[in-house]
This record gives C-alpha cells, sequence and structure tokens, in this order.
C-alpha cells in the first residue's frame, strides 16, 4: 500500500501531545503544527524542482526553486495542518473542501468546495484524520476534478480501514502519516487515535 509512516523523535513527541486527553486546544494546536513540518518535509521529498545560476557573494553556483503547489485542507480539521505548509512551502496556493461526516452512516456530506489551478501542480491534501477513507476519498476525487494529477495526502492518524478504502479508491495517492492506528470502534473513531481532531483543535467539545 501506498503509505510512509514517518519515525522521528521529534514527531513522536508532538504525537503523544496530541493523544493527551489532557492537552487544552492552544497546546493542541501547536503539537499539530509541530508535527506537520515533518509531515510536509516527507510528503515534498520528491515534488520538481528548477535548476538556475545564482551569484553568492563569491561566485556564482546552482539554485533551485520549488514548482507549483497547491495544499488542499479538508474542513475543518485541515486547517490545524495549513500554517505550517503555508510557512514552509513557497507561493502554495490553497484549495479548500468542505466535508462532514454524517455521524450514523459515517459517509461524507459534501458542502464547499473551492479550488485553485492544479494542472500542473503538486497537490497535498490536508486531512489530518484517515478513518473510514469516506473524506479523504472524496476530496482526494475533487481536486482530481479540478486536473491535479499528483497527489500526496498528509494525515495525522490513519486506520487500517482507511488505508484500504484509498488503495481501492485512489491507489496513486501517497498517504503520509505520522501514525498508522490499530482500528476503528463501533462509531468510527480511530483507536488509540486522539479524538476528534477538529473539536480539540478548535475546543469546540
Amino acid at each position: 500500500m501506498n503509505l510512509t509512516v514517518i519515525d522521528h523523535p521529534l514527531a513522536r513527541h508532538s504525537m503523544t501531545v496530541l493523544r493527551d486527553a489532557s492537552t487544552g486546544p492552544r497546546d493542541f494546536r501547536n503539537a499539530a503544527k509541530r508535527l506537520t513540518y515533518a509531515l510536509v518535509m516527507e510528503a515534498t521529498k520528491r515534488i520538481p524542482l528548477e535548476k538556475f545560476e545564482i551569484e553568492t557573494p563569491l561566485e556564482k553556483t546552482a539554485g533551485y526553486a520549488v514548482g507549483d503547489v497547491v495544499a488542499v485542507a479538508v474542513l475543518r480539521a485541515g486547517l490545524g495542518m495549513l500554517d505550517a505548509v503555508l510557512e514552509l512551502v513557497p507561493d502554495v496556493k490553497v484549495g479548500f473542501a468542505g466535508v462532514q461526516r454524517d455521524e450514523e452512516t459515517a459517509l461524507p456530506q459534501e458542502y464547499y468546495a473551492k479550488m485553485p489551478p492544479m494542472e500542473k501542480a503538486s497537490v497535498l491534501v490536508l486531512e489530518p484524520m484517515l478513518a473510514t477513507g469516506g473524506s479523504l476519498s472524496w476530496a482526494c476525487s475533487k481536486v482530481k476534478e479540478s486536473g491535479a494529477t499528483d497527489v500526496t495526502a498528509l494525515c495525522v492518524v490513519t486506520s487500517p480501514d482507511g488505508v484500504t478504502q484509498m488503495y481501492k479508491d485512489h491507489p496513486d495517492v501517497h498517504i503520509v502519516a505520522a501514525s498508522h492506528d490499530r482500528e476503528l470502534n463501533d462509531k468510527f473513531y480511530i483507536v488509540p487515535g486522539l479524538g476528534d481532531m477538529g473539536d480539540r483543535l478548535f475546543g469546540t467539545l
């Protein structure tokens, strides 16, 4: 399966802060941002570069510029990852995919989508929780409809069910995650997980 789970001491530390039920919204947001830095570094390892010549104070040398990158935040939890992407990726364009989960069926319900041009861009879909896979699969379909051909999903936590569904629906989409957790419970929440990412980011518990 097209899944990369990062393994770094700082990522593990941030994951622990996110999992801890006693972590408040401010510390939760800070930990999510720090963790996203690591995810972005892994996810962008193979994005195209433009090579050109620059002048240092001493001599000429090769310089490199990152190509077109689009970040698509899956609302609302994906907003917790967006600031780190904006800080790390030069001239990134941003799209938004509004989808909420039906709490009884766990199926995605679309309510908003706004995408920039992305025909030649490297697209990063920000979806922290890959549970059933419905929301991320829907978001990836949306970006492909907008012309994307190079798509990477950034997730904080994934489940076996969600990864399997993504491999079925979008085998070409690479998933970069901080943790691949054990399973879904009977309410379709990832366990051990970290609860509802959106609620914990924005204090709406």
